[in-house]
């Protein structure tokens, strides 16, 4: 079958014949060529109208109009709609105040009200954060919280003008970071803590150099401030190594008859005592770790304690080995890990936290020691001595005064804050036993509401001196360590009841934090109660993370 030619009208067009769609049909005349090569716009000027000239020459969007100023300018940072302004009121103490700038995000710190001139010379960056280290290393030293230390860095670098500063403290290196600009490299410096001491009255000097460097009123140099704290640094402790040791013994005396001893329970546990601050200070002097110093210190009460019953004398050797250990617990230490647990800082807090552990166990091994050499010599110590507790109100009453008064003097303190520790510790000690002894109620809450009484006491008249609390707190709960619970645990040990004995370490462990915790909410409670106008921003810089 053939197929049949296509007719002309089905035949594809070649691609030389193909028309494009906007040609014009045959038959249809070509459009003339415009008068104009391009339309008019919308927008030009009509025939006969002048353009307006315009008033000022053309700049840029992102220039400043002709009326800034940047003397009085406003602050950098404009807060988003429905975010208030932060304003930091000037009546709040200089603590308060920078605790709340450091718990701000850097965005929302305020700027200064009355910033530099720019034709006034600041002073050299690197010694103003120089001697902010120098000062963060004494209190970091003395035992301060990581956040004190950090408030009291920013409040010396914001009172030389150095505002766009970040302190950072942890357990040994205080770091500061200073950043004129976004477009300005940062200069950063830090220094190392190698040693701590303790030495309160050194501690209350530099609050007072603080103090006098945030107030409007002082106009303290650096040059001026460095000089003031070589003289801190150079200042003797007010008290000898003998009225240490000395302090040392009464307090165990008075924590021996605070726990029913009597005249000679007293002085057998301050000869123990006296002989374990000894030995504790030659291994000190032959640069032995503090470790093997609270190891050797915990031996000589024990030992006494061993020696009573093996004489078989009618006295408490259980008061004896107790009382010599109130003056070695680390009660200081745990409460500013705690502390600084509480408020953030969690990588120092478990680095103070390990210390203590360090702590007990040296006054656990050192006691265990020697009882474990006098269960072989088969010494009748009894472990159910902490359950008959004496009740003495007055006696125990000053010998609680007494213990707290000698607490203060192995802590440097001065002789004006001895006295209101002393009170203090006496009050709390009638809380405790009010409530532990009179009413038979829980020896841990006992302990959380005396601490937190103390320290709602000793936050309050810190602040109305502008100064540290701790020369206020730390003496105040001695009567409050948990010393016959820790020696009955060692005791139970070393008689080979574990069960027994890992039971009342654990009971000394809570009665540590319920100190430790209400100590903390006690001034938490002082700074509640004593809100200046600036609770508002206060309380925007409280605000914390739900644990997502």
């Amino acid at each position: 079958m053939v197929a049949e030619p296509e007719g002309p009208e089905d035949r594809k067009p070649q691609s030389d014949e193909a028309r494009s769609a906007f040609t014009p049909p045959p038959g249809v005349e070509q459009p003339g060529v415009p008068e104009e090569e391009h339309p008019t716009s919308e927008f030009a000027v009509p025939e006969g109208l002048a353009p307006e000239l315009p008033s000022e020459p053309e700049g840029s969007a992102f220039a400043p109009p002709s009326t800034y100023s940047a003397k009085h300018a406003p602050p950098a940072f404009t807060p988003a709609h429905g975010i208030p302004l932060v304003r930091l009121s000037k009546d709040a103490p200089w603590q308060d105040r920078m605790r709340t700038m450091l718990r701000l995000p850097v965005g929302d710190r305020p700027v200064p009200e009355a910033p530099r001139k720019e034709d006034e010379p600041g002073p050299a960056v690197g010694r103003v954060l120089d001697l902010t280290l120098r000062i963060g290393e004494l209190l970091l030293a003395g035992g301060e919280g990581a956040e004190d230390v950090e408030a009291a860095m920013f409040a010396i670098c914001r009172s030389y003008g150095l505002d766009r500063c970040e302190p950072t403290v942890t357990f040994t290196l205080l770091s500061i970071t200073y950043q004129p600009s976004l477009v300005d490299d940062p200069v950063t410096a830090n220094r190392t803590v190698r040693r701590r001491g303790t030495d309160y009255t050194r501690l209350e000097a530099v609050y007072q150099l603080l103090a006098d460097i945030n107030d409007e009123a002082h106009e303290v140099t650096p040059e001026e401030a460095y000089r003031r704290l070589a003289e801190i640094r150079r200042n003797r402790h007010p008290y000898p190594g003998w009225v240490l040791t000395t302090a040392a013994g009464v307090l165990a005396g008075a924590a021996s008859v605070l726990l029913g001893g009597g005249a000679t329970v007293f002085f057998v546990a301050a000869l123990g005592a006296v002989l374990g601050d000894r030995l504790a200070w030659l291994c000190a002097g032959r640069g032995l770790p503090e470790f093997y110093q609270f190891l050797v210190a915990a031996m000589p009460p024990a030992a006494m304690g061993v020696l009573l019953t093996l004489l078989h004398a009618d006295l408490r050797p259980s008061a004896v080995i107790t009382g010599g250990l109130f003056a070695l617990i680390p009660g200081r230490a745990l409460v500013a890990a705690v502390q600084d647990g509480l408020t953030g800082f969690y990588i120092t807090a478990s680095a103070r936290l390990l210390e203590v552990g360090y702590f007990f166990v040296a006054i656990v091994v050192g006691v265990l020691s020697v009882l474990y050499v006098a269960v072989q010599f088969d010494a009748q110590l009894n472990p159910d001595g902490v359950l008959n507790p004496v009740e003495r109100p007055v006696v125990q009453i000053l010998a609680s005064m007494v213990l707290c008064a000698t607490f203060a003097i192995l802590l440097q303190q001065s002789r004006g804050t001895v006295l209101f520790a002393t009170l203090n510790g006496g009050v709390a000690w009638v809380i405790y036993a009010s409530i532990a002894v009179t009413a038979d109620g829980s020896a841990v809450m006992a302990t959380a509401v005396a601490a937190g009484l103390v320290g709602l006491f000793g936050q309050l008249i810190a602040r109305y001196h502008h100064t540290s609390s701790l020369p206020y707190v730390t003496a105040a709960i001695g009567p409050l360590l948990p010393g016959s619970a820790t020696y009955f645990g060692v005791l139970a040990i070393a008689q080979n009841n574990l069960d027994q004995g890992f039971a009342s370490l654990a009971k000394a462990a809570a009665l540590s934090l319920a100190i430790a915790i209400g100590v903390n909410l006690g001034g938490e409670l002082a700074r509640l109660f004593m809100q200046s106008p600036g609770a508002a921003a206060a309380r925007r810089a409280a605000k914390r993370t739900r644990g997502f």
